[in-house]
């Protein structure tokens, strides 16, 4: 079964094209180090919760947007060598650019995939 990293972050509106560039050019440098496939999703529908919700977990701001992104992997162990060369490539590139979304408010984790259909 493959292994899959998400990502939700807040990328302030005005920011749409100049993230999806950086996200397209990231994804094939993903893709190089061993990911199967990159998908990052801009909020269209993603309503304020009462208890919980994306836009509450990301601490949303006005003129802000929720991106939910995730990376397909084929393993858990192709992305602990991938993603830290891809990382690495992406910084030393300068293609992760740190002005285009606010990283302290990123949520991020691993998920073992249990069913895949």
């Amino acid at each position: 079964m493959t292994y899959i990293m998400g990502f939700v972050i807040a990328v302030p509106t005005e920011n749409k094209e100049a993230y999806r560039e950086m996200a397209d050019t990231a994804a094939g440098v993903f893709k190089k180090h061993g990911a199967l496939s990159v998908v990052e999703a801009w909020g269209d529908n993603v309503p304020e919760g009462k208890l919980t919700s994306f836009p509450m977990a990301v601490k949303l701001e006005p003129g802000e947007t929720v991106v939910f992104s995730w990376i397909v992997w084929p393993s858990k162990e192709v992305l602990e060598t991938g993603n830290m060369a891809a990382m690495n490539e992406l910084e030393d590139t300068g293609v992760m650019a740190a002005h285009l979304f606010d990283g302290k408010r990123m949520i991020f984790g691993g998920f073992e995939t249990i069913v895949e259909a």
